[in-house]
């Protein structure tokens, strides 16, 4: 988890998610830098994947891969938790 001291809510707005992304809920993503860091680890491990981390809704989106576990595991190993986001 990031220790930047700077969690405040994001003052970007959040895009709403594709409806061919995969979307993740990441309770412990609390900041730009925490958002910065989920960015990067998914698009280092899956190139060609285009991502939105959130930490005003504390959602991650990825587009550009169906692969759910290793995109799961891409945010695990950058040291967050992540859960699937139940989009209706």
């Amino acid at each position: 988890m990031c220790s930047c001291q700077q969690h405040s809510t994001s003052t970007a707005q959040a895009a709403a998610p594709a409806a061919d992304a995969l979307t993740f809920h990441v309770e412990d993503m609390s900041c730009g830098h925490c958002a910065g860091t989920i960015k990067g680890a998914i698009e280092a491990r899956l190139p060609g994947t285009t991502v939105i981390a959130d930490p005003g809704s504390k959602q991650v989106s990825v587009r550009g891969s169906s692969d759910h576990a290793a995109v799961k595991a891409a945010i695990a190993a950058a040291g967050y938790t992540p859960s699937p986001e139940l989009i209706d």
